[in-house]
């Protein structure tokens, strides 16, 4: 009985080992699946964000020349000092 115990703990301990192993590499490579649908969807937020700031600035740059031709024409001042 005292010589099968190094053998039933060795195969034990080579078990858990593979195992361990085999999860540990599982989940690497599936964090490398998540890295690149991460990089798709932040590529895709920049593009939005990027859309969102163009029409903001061409908004932005849209209603200041309606208010200069608004002022002209109600007779402002509009010259700088």
């Amino acid at each position: 009985m005292m010589d099968s115990i190094p053998i039933i703990f060795g195969t034990f301990k080579v078990l858990v080992l593979c195992t361990g192993m085999f999860f540990a590499i599982k989940w690497h490579y599936d964090q490398g699946k998540k890295e690149k649908e991460k990089a798709k969807e932040k590529r895709a937020v920049l593009y939005a964000g990027g859309k969102v700031a163009t029409v903001f600035m061409l908004s932005l740059l849209g209603l200041g020349l309606v208010t200069f031709v608004l002022g002209r024409k109600l007779g402002l001042d509009l010259a700088f000092p």
